[in-house]
């Protein structure tokens, strides 16, 4: 689906930055994704959804919330790709000040 490692960075505009930066701007990028995508699927989801979907999440079971996900939210990939492009933009209009950021 998508790959946050190097390639990406490379693609942002940010593959000057040391080890510790990438590792760091790839974590966040993991959250902030994942964040971003779980409150749109929250906004699209019913109370008894919501409760349905939060057991998979507290129990940590990746594998049980993708299969509701897409018995129940066919079009989530689509929400994460779109998601996605939406956080590379905003990364790549920020790689400037990244690089300055991280050079200091």
């Amino acid at each position: 689906m998508f790959h946050l490692n190097d390639d990406l960075l490379v693609e942002l505009g940010l593959g000057a930055l040391g080890a510790e930066d990438k590792r760091s701007i790839l974590a966040h990028m993991y959250e902030t994704l994942e964040l971003r995508v779980g409150m749109e699927l929250a906004r699209q989801m019913t109370n008894a959804q919501l409760d349905e979907f939060e057991v998979f999440i507290d129990n940590d079971d990746q594998e049980g919330s993708l299969a509701w996900l897409s018995e129940h939210f066919p079009h989530y990939r689509q929400v994460v790709a779109e998601t996605f492009d939406d956080l590379k933009a905003e990364i790549k209009g920020q790689a400037t000040a990244i690089l300055a950021e991280a050079g200091s």
